[in-house]
């Protein structure tokens, strides 16, 4: 199995790296400037990619969309029938990426061609991620089919197919041999990544939206009936619960030594302790916190439904600057190069940075 060391001028995919931990090297500036805006014709709920100076992301108006990271100018677009709110990955010259019309896509990066496509039997709302085995790169996914899948990189090929019993909405984590995923059917699911088997489920009790993270061997992750868990993923236990106010939890989060940053219903973003699930801080702001944070430095960057993106500080929870967009960001952030890129309702993606 192969481990990915990121650039710090890159944030190929949907939290950074295939462990969805949403960390990103380098820093931002205290009181980032906004560099540049790029209109599409529908909301962006698509968290962007960065790579080798390209921004790439989709829109509900039905395309997909490379930009410039320095000047935000369209490089090229591609359309689709219908929208594209999974966040793309970005691998070895190619784009995969899933859409509301059931296919994931294959595109050159340089050019934006369609490499290949595969087509399952629902949207495909979730971030898709990689590994490797034998020498062989493999994209691995799921759909509101209920199903998640196992391709060959290069070909498009069906490895495997692994059926849960209702959607998976979030982006599966990959770690150490195994992939972790939460489905709408209230299970925490590990798959060993070789075959696509089975190696446990956990019985959660409540719809799973939000992609896991994984660290040290354990699976973080929020649900719909407002608790926030650590498990453990080897002996299949649940260490910790954290429970606020009677909110679901539909963002990803960023985990650190110790420390776990994730959004909430609950209109706050949480940080907890890693250990033991007890409150560190919180951050109220004025709209549900659906977007998933990303830690830079000592910094924490998010987005929240009041249309604002907001950064504070790792340590304590305290506001360090905001930028007032005005409608919902449930975008997540990519954070590359001292940069930051996310989209809004709007219809817009905005890149912030040092002026």
């Amino acid at each position: 199995m192969s481990s990915v060391v990121v650039d710090a001028a890159d944030w190929p995919m949907f939290r950074g790296a295939p462990a969805l931990t949403g960390i990103a090297a380098g820093t931002v500036p205290d009181k980032p400037a906004l560099l540049w805006t790029f209109k599409t014709q529908g909301t962006v709920r698509s968290s962007p990619a960065i790579v080798q100076g390209r921004v790439f992301v989709g829109s509900s108006d039905r395309r997909f969309y490379a930009l410039d990271f320095t000047t935000g100018k369209q490089i090229w677009a591609v359309t689709n029938s219908d929208a594209v709110e999974s966040s793309p990955l970005v691998l070895n010259g190619m784009i995969f990426v899933g859409a509301n019309d059931a296919n994931l896509y294959a595109l050159d990066a340089a050019t934006g061609k369609l490499l290949w496509k595969f087509q399952t039997g629902d949207k495909i709302l979730g971030a898709p991620n990689w590994f490797t085995i034998d020498g062989k790169t493999n994209i691995l996914f799921g759909s509101y089919d209920f199903k998640l899948y196992c391709l060959n990189a290069a070909t498009g090929k069906s490895n495997w197919v692994y059926e849960s019993a209702n959607y998976i909405n979030g982006s599966p984590a990959v770690a150490e041999g195994q992939t972790a995923f939460g489905g709408c059917d209230g299970l925490l699911y590990v798959i060993a990544l070789a075959d696509g088997t089975l190696a446990r489920s956990n019985e959660i009790g409540a719809p799973i939206a939000a992609s896991v993270a994984i660290a040290d061997g354990h699976a973080y992750f929020g649900h719909y009936e407002n608790r926030f868990l650590s498990v453990d993923l080897k002996a299949g236990t649940n260490v910790w619960s954290f429970r606020d106010r009677e909110f679901p939890y539909f963002s990803s989060p960023a985990v650190t030594a110790d420390r776990v940053i994730f959004g909430g219903r609950d209109k706050k973003l949480h940080c907890v302790n890693r250990k033991d699930g007890t409150s560190v801080w919180s951050f109220a702001t004025r709209g549900k916190v659906d977007s998933s944070p990303v830690i830079c430095g000592d910094k924490v960057i998010f987005g929240s439904d009041d249309g604002r993106l907001y950064i504070v500080s790792l340590k304590d929870g305290q506001e360090l600057w905001s930028y007032e967009i005005g409608k919902p960001i449930e975008s997540s952030p990519a954070v590359a190069d001292g940069k930051i890129v996310i989209g809004s309702d709007d219809g817009s993606v905005y890149c912030f940075g040092k002026k």
